[in-house]
């Protein structure tokens, strides 16, 4: 009789239910070996789910494909926080990309979308794109965004010819198709989503040795109880947006 620990060997590279169902290990009643073929069901079942969820997500690129042979997916990072530049991504994947679990960046944690930022910029066509701190207030962060959206899609290597951009038009003269919540229904863009936001997050913590005190490293510039206290005590450094409240109030009021 086989130990449990070759059985965990061998169950492991199991990769369908019918496998486990009719493996010879099925009729094994100890608690240890019914144990693991649950987990190995489990497994089994998170792997089948972000499969599916994959396929759903890649319903607008292979749509596609045939027709186009490089499609972008466009974000941005920044549009809430009261300070910062806002940073957008566009991300052409190649055909057959893979990367299970690949969702909104917001709803990734932070080990999982630096592992996943690697693998995108490693595989991938990537540009990056920013609007200044000055061009958010000047032109307002809807048109900033918009413009930092254009950078990025200016700075990849190719060509795209097609657009998927999360919410937003661009007008950029490349056929394009605007998609609500596109960070969790197109691979694309939930790729663009990771890269922006890595991006960001890593400028604001840079930002915390130029700008000691507000902490900028951990609320990356959104207005936290922490932040706003900072904001209140030193007054607005440059990189906080002059047109947002509460910055705007607290300018006036010096």
């Amino acid at each position: 009789m086989k130990t449990i620990k070759e059985i965990e060997t061998e169950v492991s590279a199991y990769t369908s239910m019918d496998e486990i169902s009719t493996s010879i290990h099925a009729g094994d009643d100890r608690k240890g070996v019914i144990r693991l073929l649950e987990k190995h069901r489990r497994r089994l079942r998170s792997e089948q789910a972000q499969k599916d969820k994959y396929s759903a997500m890649s319903r607008y690129e292979n749509s596609l494909r045939g027709e186009v042979r490089h499609i972008a997916g466009i974000d941005e990072a920044g549009r809430g926080p009261i300070a910062g530049e806002v940073v957008a991504a566009a991300v052409i994947l190649p055909e057959g990309f893979y990367l299970p679990g690949l969702d909104d960046s917001k709803k990734l944690s932070l080990k999982k979308r630096l592992a996943f930022r690697e693998i995108i910029m490693e595989q991938a066509d990537y540009g990056i794109g920013i609007a200044s701190v000055r061009e958010i207030d000047e032109l307002n962060i809807y048109q900033a965004s918009r413009l930092a959206m254009k950078r990025a899609v200016e700075n990849l290597d190719a060509v795209p010819g097609h657009l998927l951009v999360d919410a937003m038009t661009l007008d950029t003269g490349i056929p394009e198709t605007s998609i609500i919540r596109g960070d969790a229904n197109s691979v694309s863009i939930a790729a663009a989503s990771v890269i922006a936001k890595t991006e960001r997050d890593m400028m604001m913590a840079a930002y915390d040795s130029s700008y000691p005190g507000y902490g900028f490293g951990g609320h990356k510039g959104y207005g936290t109880k922490d932040h706003l206290e900072a904001l209140h005590t030193l007054g607005a450094s440059e990189i906080h947006r002059q047109t947002f409240e509460p910055v705007k109030s607290i300018l006036f009021s010096r």
